[in-house]
């Protein structure tokens, strides 16, 4: 499974090369191919932090994916919906009213 993105500036989610490395230069995690060019051109870098934060969220939800993939028993729980019903429950309310006088 792949890392999957979302840029910071536009919000859309990317798939960058599994090495993290374009033809021209390193892939960032922080913005799309599109967002980065145009932060390059401008002259902006990506904060150092930001880049850790969005790897580790990134490494996280795979992880999270692949645990879910591993155990299909944890999707299918067979419990009942309701808990059983009580004594009094089962009793009926037919069988109080009759008792008021």
């Amino acid at each position: 499974m792949r890392l999957v993105f979302e840029c910071v500036e536009c919000g859309g989610h990317y798939l960058p090369p599994e090495g993290m490395v374009y033809p021209d230069g390193p892939a960032s995690p922080v913005w799309c191919t599109t967002c980065q060019n145009t932060k390059r051109e401008a002259g902006v870098r990506e904060d150092p932090l930001l880049a850790r934060v969005a790897l580790a969220a990134a490494r996280a939800a795979l992880a999270r994916r692949a645990a879910e993939a591993a155990d299909p028993a944890a999707r299918h729980d067979v419990r009942p919906s309701r808990p059983p019903l009580s004594r009094r429950a089962r009793s009926g309310p037919g069988g109080v009213r009759s008792k008021l006088a």
